[in-house]
């Protein structure tokens, strides 16, 4: 009987285990992201972002960025970006405030997570947050 106890201990705690490990991998969802854009470009490169609708396919969306471009431009680039990948039947892109993107799910649509996967422009700072 003390066998069959730790055997079933053993399991519910490995059980539990994999679904925190799980959980703690999954990305938060919203209906709406906000990107804020800050800095002027000061060299030449990328921002990789990651859209993942709740159980679907993730998108990346890489946005090439000139050395130069003050925020506002950059938002654009972003924007622009954003909007020639993702499907318009599911999203809306738009800029707010010149320097900042909001990225909003269509009605019927899941909620979605977004994340920055990569940035080497220097000087842009970006901070995404779900609203």
């Amino acid at each position: 009987m003390n066998k069959k106890l730790g055997a079933i201990s053993t399991a519910v705690a490995s059980s539990v285990m994999l679904a925190a490990m799980a959980f703690a991998d999954a990305s938060p969802t919203s209906n709406k992201w906000r990107i804020e854009l800050s800095g002027q470009a000061l060299t030449t490169g990328a921002l990789v972002f990651r859209v993942t609708p709740h159980q679907g396919e993730a998108t990346d969306i890489a946005v090439n960025i000139r050395s130069g471009r003050a925020e506002n431009n950059v938002a654009k680039d972003v924007r622009d970006a954003f909007a020639a990948k993702l499907s318009p039947q599911r999203y809306s892109v738009e800029v707010d405030d010149g320097e900042d993107i909001l990225v909003k799910k269509k009605e019927g649509q899941p909620d979605f997570a977004l994340e920055l996967v990569e940035a080497n422009v220097q000087n842009v700072s970006i901070k995404v947050e779900g609203e």
